[in-house]
């Protein structure tokens, strides 16, 4: 799986605006806030934590990456923030009224594990995303024409791998015990600077972050040169339109006790 040691500063620099794109689907899959509880799982440099803290939730993030978290508390410091990764939050069954982890189970070692553990800890609603299409043509191009091989990502086993589908996505939700998870695909268009997409290489995240890291000094400076270009030709006003899609998927639960009882409704 993707390392994110020391990408906290990269990542709020990069992909943290693409990541918030699926705000509005969130919160249509959660409802009104009325002053519930919601944690957000994974929640990185807390754009989105803090995006559903303003609609009126009373939100918490939970972020095991030190320098997300230390980004998180400085820009959102009246947000708490917990140290905590799936598939063991430091939460009791049924902490919070409502769960989101936002592209988070595309990145675990265990997804269905993992679902189960965002089920464990909420009391009325859980929610999650993963990709399904992004432009991954970009980063292959820069690294055809740089004349490097693109670093290939860490795969699940089969038997814990899923497809990154909205029928695979929801399969995958209910074998980890979500009840009757609801998912739709949202697309929309991210329209980057050139400057976020090379701190995201430069820094260290994801496909192209791999690819930079692994490269020496003049691989580096073709694969710079490389992407100087693509941009070059492939953007409109300063910015390059990058199309992606993502499975939004919502379940109902409710707890009993001190354990936890499931049922759709």
């Amino acid at each position: 799986m993707k390392d994110w040691a020391g990408t906290g500063r990269a990542y709020a620099d990069s992909y943290a605006s693409l990541c918030v794109g699926t705000a509005d689907a969130l919160r249509d899959a959660l409802g009104a806030p009325a002053d519930r509880t919601l944690l957000d799982v994974g929640s990185g440099t807390g754009l989105l934590t803090a995006a559903l803290a303003q609609d009126g939730w009373e939100t918490s993030g939970c972020e095991p990456e030190p320098t997300m978290r230390e980004i998180a508390q400085r820009e959102h410091p009246l947000i708490p923030v917990h140290d905590g990764s799936l598939p063991s939050l430091p939460f009791a069954a049924g902490a919070f009224d409502a769960v989101v982890a936002n592209f988070v189970l595309n990145h675990v070692s265990d997804p269905r594990g993992a679902a189960r553990e965002l089920l464990r800890v909420s009391r009325e609603r859980v929610a999650a995303t993963i990709w399904t299409d992004s432009p991954s043509w970009l980063w292959r191009e820069v690294s055809e024409r740089a004349g490097v091989a693109p670093a290939t990502g860490e795969r699940l086993p089969p038997e814990r791998d899923f497809e990154r589908s909205v029928e695979g996505f929801g399969r995958m939700l209910a074998d980890g015990g979500w009840p009757r998870p609801q998912v739709v695909e949202v697309t929309w268009t991210w329209h980057a600077r050139p400057v976020e997409l090379w701190a995201s290489a430069e820094g260290g995240v994801g496909a192209a972050g791999q690819t930079f890291r692994s490269l020496g000094d003049s691989d580096r400076s073709s694969f710079r040169a490389a992407f100087d270009l693509v941009c070059a030709e492939r953007s409109t006003d300063g910015r390059l339109p990058l199309q992606h899609s993502a499975a939004v998927a919502v379940a109902q639960v409710y707890q009993v006790g001190s354990g936890t009882s499931l049922r759709s409704t």
